[in-house]
């Protein structure tokens, strides 16, 4: 637990883990699109998170929250955020851009804890929030032609569903934790199957699984074992070593990192819009993670456990 004083600075070798997990998780999005060729997004979705809980039968512990947390978590977290980012690129949105719309869950996880868990925004939460919403605005009427508004439209309950999801979790009390992950991930698997068969159909199900060749077996190594099992693991030992204020913000260094792999290997060029609006979202969230320092004892921050599991 993170004492009330002020902690150092961040290391420079904490600060290279930070920047390499940021690295995995934004390459992520590209690895996503590369993979899910020919494979329904919610069948994608349910290989995905039964690789991700194989550990929990076998290594990690089980988290210390009731169960009905974990079911919520792996509900809101899992299954909705990347059921709907999954959906969202399959429907024709660009891994970089699903990185950054995907960052609209801090102020998702700011707006909802103030309405249900009654925490009182900072001014600057507020103009974080502001400005951020405004950047959503910029990059919803500047997409490229390309991008279908219900593509968009998608991420954007991606990321709600993430910060409902942050909210759970801060309610609980629990600290964002590689056993969290693993175990709300055992809630993913089976719904996602069943609304992929009621979605999708069972032929295309049949299809997809039968599509799923070495492309989307490597697309899942490297989303279950590097991006969530590992890059969370890694990133909840910084955030045991440093303040999150000097840990959450490498977070905002993926989207940088998967626009520009889109750009280099997909040919997914950003649009002027889409850049501006980008970048006033990325300031907004900037502004908004601000931690709020209490005279005696420090609350933990909404977007801890939201932003250990952002792009995986």
């Amino acid at each position: 637990m993170v004492s009330a004083r002020t902690m150092e600075p961040m290391s420079l070798r904490d600060s290279l883990l930070a920047a390499l997990v940021a690295t995995i998780w934004g390459f992520n999005f590209v690895v996503i699109d590369w993979g899910m060729d020919g494979v329904p997004p919610l069948v994608f979705v349910a290989v995905r998170f039964a690789v991700v809980m194989l550990p929990a039968l076998f290594l990690v512990p089980r988290p210390n929250a009731p169960w009905r947390t974990v079911v919520a978590v792996g509900v809101f977290m899992s299954l909705g955020q990347f059921g709907f980012l999954y959906a969202a690129m399959d429907a024709g949105l660009s891994p970089g851009l699903a990185a950054l719309v995907l960052q609209a869950q801090v102020i998702f996880t700011i707006v909802i804890a103030a309405g249900v868990l009654r925490e009182r925004p900072t001014r600057v939460q507020v103009v974080g929030v502001v400005v951020g919403s405004a950047g959503l605005v910029v990059v919803g009427f500047g997409r490229g032609g390309d991008v279908p508004a219900m593509a968009l439209a998608l991420c954007l309950l991606g990321a709600l569903s993430w910060g409902i999801g942050n909210v759970v979790s801060r309610s609980a009390g629990v600290v964002g934790g590689l056993s969290l992950v693993v175990w709300s991930a055992m809630v993913v698997p089976v719904p996602a199957l069943l609304l992929s068969l009621g979605i999708d159909g069972p032929a295309a199900v049949a299809d997809g699984f039968a599509a799923f060749g070495w492309p989307a077996v490597l697309s899942t190594l490297y989303t279950a074992g590097l991006a969530s099992l590992v890059g969370y693991a890694v990133f909840n030992s910084l955030l045991a070593r440093n303040e999150s204020a000097y840990v959450v913000p490498w977070v905002l260094l993926a989207p940088v990192v998967a626009m520009a792999s889109a750009w280099l290997l997909l040919d997914q060029v950003p649009s002027a819009g889409e850049s501006a609006g980008g970048l006033l979202l990325v300031v907004g969230v900037l502004v908004a993670m601000r931690s709020r320092r209490a005279p005696q004892k420090r609350a933990p921050e909404p977007v801890r456990v939201g932003a250990g599991q952002s792009t995986q």
